[in-house]
């Protein structure tokens, strides 16, 4: 049965009017460039401020450290003394220990008016979300990147979308994406994404996603964490990363924010302001059936060989899960969530473990360097184009699998089995990312030279290893055994 709000909402898309406010003040943009009022421009002598377009400040750990990676790679390309960089947060207190040298300012859960402001007061933006352009999770973040690239645009500045994904689009975002950043450049992180941008008549180039270079804290620290939280510091440990897959998309609606304010209603699928997770019958059974899969195949391996479990959450909004699963499981396991753990820590714990299964796209990547051997349940494209890649198709399933408990079963007896040759797959897979890193990296300097000509380019050899920021030790151990 269909609800009243359901019923109101269909005839109001809030979406769409997100996007109509913004256009809207795009062209206003526009038009005052135009005039040459009220706009910051860049001229020889002055340090290029860039606005960063992100996902941060909601403790979603692949977010934080994509972006912490492109923020050493371009300070490491365009150097320290030429530029001023300013990242947008949801929340300064949890992105406060992160982005050294970079100034942050608070995105407003209504942020047109925001977007108009802060690019007039920048040279250019670069929008940093891996999931860019897809109305999966969320049509206003799309809404929010692709409008920030419209606005640099708009005052013909630097706009360029940096380790992007494109996927499934609603019609209105769609459409939204093609009229405003047809004169960016969208360096993507695989063919699929460059190949739906450019039939939309948009500039792509290839890239990675920017987590590979990333150093956590020493693998002592999380070996640490881990023994407090029941490691005899001797046993495998399996870390499984759970979500709510079946949540999604969150959608601004303000009949139900209306409904929670006066009655308390909605509360369970209440993510924050005017916006609220996808909630139902069916998604909830779902889900139930997912963790259900995950607990039947980690109790049966658990009984096949000893291993000590440990529950990874990427993103706070993962607590429910750890807590949903860690029930259905005979012993109770530690949690690891990001509302508790920072970045450095997190990564740190996943490069400790001896086997990983993740509904996380960047607990994969970033276990990656240390060569843990892994395995992907995945809601989207993201971990099947990752694992392709690496040439491991048979080491992911869909997160709404119907015989889930026994394909995980049997692919975490393929971890254990094969786990020397899986490691050894993903050492040879590294230079590569790291090379497309490089090269990307390169791409976003021929893109600055090119909007600003006469901005001072360091004196760089144009080789990819070149245009990586500052590697580890361990990273470049990797690259001499399998480059």
């Amino acid at each position: 049965m269909v609800s009243w709000t359901e019923k109101i909402t269909g005839v109001f898309d809030p979406d769409r009017a997100l996007q109509a406010a913004m256009g809207t003040l795009i062209g206003a943009a526009e038009f005052k460039h135009t005039l040459e009022w009220g706009t910051e421009r860049w001229s020889p002598g002055k340090a290029l401020k860039l606005l960063l377009a992100c996902y941060v400040g909601a403790r979603n750990t692949g977010a934080d450290v994509r972006v912490e990676e492109m923020i050493r790679q371009f300070r490491h390309i365009l150097g320290d003394e030429n530029i001023q960089l300013t990242i947008m947060t949801l929340d300064p207190e949890l992105s406060a220990r992160y982005f050294r040298t970079v100034r942050q300012i608070q995105l407003p859960n209504v942020f047109p008016k925001f977007l108009y402001d802060e690019c007039a007061k920048h040279h250019g933006v670069v929008a940093c979300e891996g999931s860019m352009f897809k109305s999966k999770f969320a049509t206003a973040l799309s809404t929010m990147m692709a409008g920030a690239l419209g606005m640099a645009n708009a005052e013909s500045k630097l706009s360029i979308g940096y380790g992007a994904e494109a996927g499934e689009m609603t019609r209105s975002l769609r459409e939204f994406v093609q009229k405003r950043c047809k004169h960016s450049l969208v360096i993507c992180r695989n063919e699929p994404s460059r190949t739906i941008l450019e039939n939309l008549g948009i500039r792509t180039a290839p890239g990675t996603d920017t987590a590979w270079t990333f150093e956590p804290a020493p693998l002592e620290r999380g070996a640490k964490l881990l023994r407090a939280g029941g490691w005899d510091g001797k046993t495998e440990i399996l870390a499984v990363g759970p979500i709510h897959p079946f949540c999604w998309p969150v959608k601004p609606d303000l009949m139900k924010a209306t409904a929670r304010v006066l009655a308390g209603q909605f509360k369970e699928e209440h993510y924050k302001s005017i916006y609220f997770h996808h909630r139902s019958e069916e998604g909830e059974k779902k889900y139930r059936a997912y963790l259900a899969g995950l607990a039947r195949a980690v109790t049966a391996f658990a009984k096949e060989r000893p291993v000590f479990v440990a529950l990874i959450g990427m993103e706070r909004l993962d607590r429910r899960a750890c807590v949903d699963l860690a029930a259905l499981l005979p012993q109770k396991p530690p949690l690891f969530v990001s509302d508790s753990y920072d970045m450095y820590d997190l990564v740190s714990i996943l490069r400790n473990v001896s086997y990983l299964v993740s509904s996380r796209f960047h607990a994969i990547v970033t276990s990656m360097p240390a060569q843990i051997p892994s395995a992907g349940v995945t809601m989207d494209e993201r971990i099947c184009n990752l694992m392709n890649d690496r040439g491991h198709a048979d080491l992911f399933l869909e997160v709404d699998d119907p015989k889930l408990a026994d394909r995980l079963l049997e692919i975490l007896r393929i971890l254990h089995r094969d786990s020397d040759r899986i490691a050894d797959d993903i050492g040879r897979s590294i230079p590569k990312q790291l090379r497309l890193m490089g090269e990307m990296g390169i791409t976003f300097a021929d893109e600055v030279a090119r909007v600003y000509p006469d901005f001072p380019r360091r004196n760089l050899p144009k080789s990819w290893e070149n245009y990586l920021p500052p590697i580890s030790r361990s990273l470049s151990q990797l690259l001499e055994v399998y480059a």
